[in-house]
């Protein structure tokens, strides 16, 4: 599946995140950087370059904010051609936030956005072209989208941003392939001067499967996380894209290496994977994590935690009142 069109974007530290509150320490997220940038990946997602107005320094570590004077630090001597990206969220971000790209280490800014703030999306992809970022705009909660809205929010992106890509984002990892091809399909209907990507999340084990849709049906930017470390059951792994993936210019060792060295030892500290019944269980039933998340927070000897069907009885509730 060689295609020099393809852009890897390895989202590791921003979405595996979700999961401590940005807190990972500063070695962890440098020997990130330092592995994408060796297995020549073209994009690495430091964090959010969100609001302090919405997020708390106290309860949230730096990844969330992805200050320049940190990212200075993270990144030192830029390696190779690996572009640094940050994500900020259309309705918990500022403008002002973006100092102008050439006093920045950033050089993209990925907009998520609800397709009822668009509008808030479009303002910021905007404004963060005009200081010289490359942008691309995610729409989350892609499973849970009204199709004329969906359709309206479409053809807004196409003709009032500059975005290089627009993303089909599978929050509850409730998609399936025939899914994928239909939501391309409507995508490309409305967007004629842009990419089309794909950010899969794996509470069905369906997140590299969903990738490869993707592939196949010619989106071309491609998110993965190392590990498939992610909110809840985790993204698309990178080292399994990779793999896949016929580029020569890709190396799978320096991911290998910090596996083993940096992300498989959180295990101990966080929980992620769809192995992980709640999980599982929310992306069944189309609906958040965040409920999952709170279940699985509880302490280990608590029998709350465990009782799974519970859970899922609670979630047919919420969502077949």
């Amino acid at each position: 599946m060689y295609r020099p069109q393809i852009t890897v974007v390895d989202c590791t530290i921003r979405d595996g995140g979700l999961m401590n509150n940005s807190r990972f320490s500063k070695e962890f997220v440098k020997a990130v950087y330092r592995a994408v940038c060796d297995a020549g990946i073209q994009v690495v997602e430091l964090g959010y370059r969100n609001s302090k107005k919405f997020f708390s320094t106290k309860e949230y570590g730096e990844t969330r904010f992805c200050d320049e004077d940190y990212l200075r630090d993270i990144v030192g001597e830029k390696k190779g051609e690996t572009k640094i990206a940050v994500m900020m969220d259309s309705h918990k971000a500022d403008a002002a936030d973006l100092l102008p790209k050439a006093e920045s280490v950033v050089d993209m800014v990925r907009i998520a956005t609800y397709v009822k703030d668009v509008d808030k999306a479009i303002h910021l992809e905007n404004e963060a072209r005009k200081k010289g970022y490359l942008t691309t705009i995610n729409i989350m909660a892609i499973s849970q989208t009204i199709e004329w809205e969906l359709d309206e929010a479409l053809q807004q992106l196409n003709d009032e941003t500059g975005a290089a890509a627009v993303y089909i984002v599978d929050s509850f990892g409730s998609l399936y392939s025939e899914d994928m091809d239909y939501y391309i399909e409507r995508y490309r209907k409305h967007l004629k001067n842009k990419e089309i990507g794909v950010h899969c999340h794996n509470s069905k084990q369906l997140a590299f499967a969903n990738t490869i849709e993707g592939i196949i049906k010619e989106a071309n930017y491609l998110d993965a996380t190392i590990y498939g470390i992610g909110r809840a059951a985790g993204n698309c792994p990178l080292e399994l894209l990779l793999g896949f993936l016929k580029n020569p210019k890709f190396d799978i060792r320096p991911i290998l290496d910090v596996i083993s060295s940096h992300v498989e030892p959180l295990r101990s500290q966080i929980q992620w994977g769809s192995e992980i019944i709640p999980f599982m269980i929310a992306g069944i039933m189309n609906t958040h994590p965040e409920e999952a998340m709170k279940l699985m927070a509880l302490p280990k000897d608590d029998p709350k935690r465990r009782d799974y069907r519970a859970f899922y009885e609670k979630s047919l509730e919420i969502i077949e009142p």
